[in-house]
């Protein structure tokens, strides 16, 4: 077992269609002990997503759930407080949360723009300097944080600029963060996702072009969250001890580059 009795927090896994439970399942069935945290997060969602996850592993998985809004740092500080005096100490954080809008640049509000950065980029700077404090205390942690390939080629499949903006700075971030806490033990790193089969899918994308853009997949076929899922546990695990600051493509070969 590659995560045998870590601390995983999750943010952004409400949904069984969704990258986060995806992750959880895998890391659950990995030897970790889950923490769900999601703005939506209540006891129906923690039982179900522990139920999901004993009937796929075979057995009764460590999982608790955390209701929180990212965007307040106030939040994000209590979380990770509740989850060390719960667990004792935090060893990886996962970032999937995130919401897409499909707006052309000069059709995107204000408060548009102020909701998709707020949650994209602001809730991902909020809960990697709640979790650094952690990690930086016991010299050593692991973040994945989950980008997006509208990062790397300006958007233009699902999501608006504010989108692409958004997915850049995380980008950004990560790398700096891998820089800065890097003497202190602690890897950060990023994935690009293209075109996964999931909920923020839904209503931003017709299926005539949800069609066109898999034809031009070199692997011909979108993305399923347990891809996204795979890599998730190899950054979080020691196989990738010696990566920091990466950016790694999940995207079927769709933009190569």
């Amino acid at each position: 077992m590659l995560l045998r009795d870590k601390v995983c927090v999750i943010v952004g896994a409400s949904s069984l269609r969704g990258i986060g439970y995806a992750t959880a399942e895998l890391f659950a069935r990995n030897g970790a002990r889950i923490v769900l945290v999601d703005v939506n997060m209540d006891g129906v969602i923690v039982d179900q997503i522990t139920s999901a996850i004993a009937k796929s592993a075979g057995s009764d998985p460590v999982v608790t759930g955390h209701a929180c809004d990212i965007r307040n740092q106030a939040e994000c500080e209590r979380v990770f407080s509740e989850v060390v005096a719960r667990f004792g100490t935090v060893d990886c954080l996962v970032n999937c949360a995130g919401i897409v809008q499909a707006r052309g640049m000069l059709s995107i509000a204000e408060d548009d723009y102020d909701r998709v950065l707020g949650v994209n980029l602001k809730g991902t700077f909020n809960v990697c300097k709640s979790v650094l404090r952690i990690f930086a205390a016991k010299k050593g942690g692991v973040i994945v944080n989950l980008a997006s390939v509208a990062a790397q080629r300006g958007g233009g499949l699902v999501g608006g600029a504010h989108y692409a903006a958004s997915k850049g700075g995380v980008v950004s971030l990560t790398r700096t963060i891998a820089r800065e806490f890097g003497p202190l033990g602690v890897r950060a790193n990023v994935i690009c996702p293209s075109m996964v089969e999931t909920a923020m899918l839904d209503g931003n994308l017709t299926r005539e072009k949800f069609d066109e853009v898999v034809s031009g997949i070199p692997l011909q076929r979108p993305g399923k969250p347990s891809d996204i899922a795979g890599v998730c546990l190899f950054l979080a695990s020691d196989l990738s001890a010696y990566v920091t600051g990466a950016t790694i493509d999940v995207n079927g070969g769709s933009h190569i580059h």
